[in-house]
């Protein structure tokens, strides 16, 4: 079966699973995150595949979010350092671990902690409001078309309905007021 690329979406979460849509690629970057740079490191600590391993770190490289440092010359030999754009990753990543960690684990408890180094505490992710730092939700926020949402998909009455603010009120008279859709 042929993939389907997102990358051209106008959707942030579908460019996003585009460039990391297996489970192999967050992992990755997981790994990235624990310190892990050379490619050994890499599949010893994931059990993965030197082909997939290679295919994933390449992409990663070609998207920006690694980049490649060598550090051996004969034969050469690179690492495989997070780019700022690979950072900013983060966030992400700690959503997923916060999700399964209330989700997925045991009851003995979370497998990893994060401890917040500014404050000495273990930490988990919250996604807030830019503005007002309150928690943001599913049922305290509403999708509205931003200025990359295509002019061609803007003619579609499909696709505004669920969005606010855009064909008066449509989307707030689905759950109470509140949408979840959109990214």
């Amino acid at each position: 079966m042929k993939r389907t690329p997102f990358s051209r979406w106008p959707c942030s979460v579908a460019r996003t699973v585009d460039i990391l849509g297996d489970w192999w690629t967050p992992l990755v970057l997981r790994e990235a995150f624990y310190g892990v740079a050379r490619f050994d490191d890499f599949a010893k600590s994931l059990g993965i595949g030197r082909n997939v391993l290679t295919q994933r770190l390449n992409r990663l490289v070609e998207e920006g979010l690694l980049e490649r440092v060598p550090y051996q010359e004969r034969p050469v030999r690179h690492e495989y350092h997070l780019t700022e754009k690979g950072r900013d990753f983060f966030p992400v990543l700690t959503a997923m671990m916060r999700w399964g960690d209330k989700w997925m684990a045991d009851d003995s408890g979370p497998p990893i902690l994060m401890r917040h180094t500014t404050c000495g505490h273990a930490a988990h992710a919250e996604v807030v409001c830019s503005e007002c730092h309150e928690p943001l939700g599913h049922d305290n926020v509403l999708p509205e078309l931003g200025p990359g949402f295509p002019e061609r998909l803007r003619e579609r009455a499909e696709a505004l309905p669920r969005f606010a603010g855009n064909t008066g009120g449509q989307s707030a008279s689905r759950s109470g007021g509140r949408s979840g859709g959109g990214s």
